[in-house]
């Protein structure tokens, strides 16, 4: 069974193909940048070796129909040995879980446009081009929320008026939910048992840290949207809400400039005085003595710190402490800095592991009663599980 995975963003396309009957083998991965220009890089891998273009892709539709020609006569004989394809989908009022993805879905998702406006709208444009390059595929979307709906209700209830959760469906909902099921799954395997409470920084151009308890979720940074946490490369994370009132009524701005502000400028970005949205130019920064950069990494992982104190202390104590994603797999930096003074909760990092990881990915000291790891995530894999499952079940 051939299963195809799609990962949409406004402007790019990665996708990855299985051979879920061969041991879950790779058989072709791509990714294309730019989607929407002229000149747009698409890159493609398979048995055959990579291809590197550069192409004119005026919308996703090109991009599919190009992935595809890349996919039959390569990695697969005739698009009918694609047996479906999955989505990493992010976000839908009142549905989540693994879903077809379907019109009703597809609505839902667009009912939260508004706190979902990265994401919603390209993944529904670019299934909708699916739907019509890919007539008779099943689709199948894995909401990044489903995860978390193990959370108990001290966690997922925000202090309004209960009506707005009662009626509204307001409530904390999770996302980043394949790459912390995967991080949980590794670590139970390398630690041997599922009995653990676990922390999982999925650390990233958008952050969030899961407290992970036997394998389930019980908390998260992310909330309704993406928007709250720990900041993110440019959107703000956690600030005062009144701060918002204050930026309207007493400095004038529109309500369309206050939320380009916490969406576009604000974050790694904002804070750095502009200097980039990525950390590693941030990094080169503050070894240079720029200031606002040591600002923003301090900042940034003062308040991963904060958090991971306190979901210690909602589990009862720490087995183990997971850093994955881009920064989180690639910053020692970051990784010593929220580590830095933790020794009171068993935290011990090994510095040396820290700055060159081991192959089993242990970063903690030998004697460290916290396990650390650096786990590259894999969150692909969760979604084609997910998919091939639903698959099974609602496709005889």
């Amino acid at each position: 069974m051939k299963v195809l995975i799609c990962n949409v963003g406004s402007t790019s396309l990665k996708y990855r193909l299985f051979d879920m009957s061969a041991g879950e083998s790779v058989l072709a991965f791509g990714r294309v940048e730019r989607v929407g220009s002229d000149k747009a890089p698409f890159n493609h891998t398979d048995h055959l070796g990579t291809e590197r273009l550069t192409l004119g892709l005026p919308s996703h539709r090109e991009a599919i129909s190009k992935m595809i020609s890349f996919l039959v006569g390569r990695a697969v004989e005739k698009l009918e040995d694609i047996s479906c394809v999955g989505f990493k989908v992010v976000h839908a009022k009142g549905i989540t879980g693994v879903q077809e993805l379907n019109e009703e879905v597809l609505a839902a998702m667009a009912a939260y446009n508004t706190v979902t406006p990265a994401h919603n709208p390209p993944y529904i444009s670019a299934i909708r081009q699916f739907m019509e390059v890919l007539p008779g595929v099943p689709l199948i979307g894995s909401f990044e929320t489903g995860f978390h709906r193990t959370m108990p209700p001290e966690a997922y209830l925000y202090s309004l008026p209960i009506k707005y959760y009662k009626e509204y469906g307001i409530r904390r909902d999770g996302f980043h939910g394949a790459s912390h099921e995967y991080v949980s799954e590794v670590v139970a395997k390398k630690m041997g048992g599922t009995d653990l409470r676990l922390i999982s920084c999925h650390l990233g151009g958008t952050g969030s840290l899961c407290a992970i308890k036997n394998g389930k979720s019980m908390d998260i940074t992310l909330g309704m949207s993406l928007q709250c946490g720990i900041m993110h490369n440019n959107r703000i994370g956690d600030i005062d809400p009144y701060i918002t009132f204050y930026l309207m009524e007493d400095l004038g701005m529109s309500l369309e400039e206050v939320k380009y502000v916490y969406a576009k400028e604000s974050g790694f970005l904002g804070m750095s005085g502009g200097i980039s949205g990525d950390l590693r130019d941030i990094e080169l920064a503050a070894d240079a003595g720029n200031e606002d950069a040591k600002n923003t990494i301090n900042y940034y992982c003062y308040n991963i710190k904060k958090n991971l104190g306190g979901y210690a202390a909602a589990m009862g104590g720490l087995d183990a402490l997971a850093f994955t994603a881009g920064i989180g797999e690639n910053s020692a930096t970051v990784r010593r800095l929220v580590c830095q003074g933790l020794e009171f909760l068993g935290i011990y990092l090994d510095e040396e592991k820290n700055q060159s990881p081991p192959e089993d990915g242990i970063i903690s000291k030998a004697n460290s009663p916290v396990k650390i790891f650096r786990i590259f995530t894999n969150e692909e894999i969760v979604v084609a599980r997910k998919a091939m499952a639903y698959l099974t079940q609602n496709f005889k």
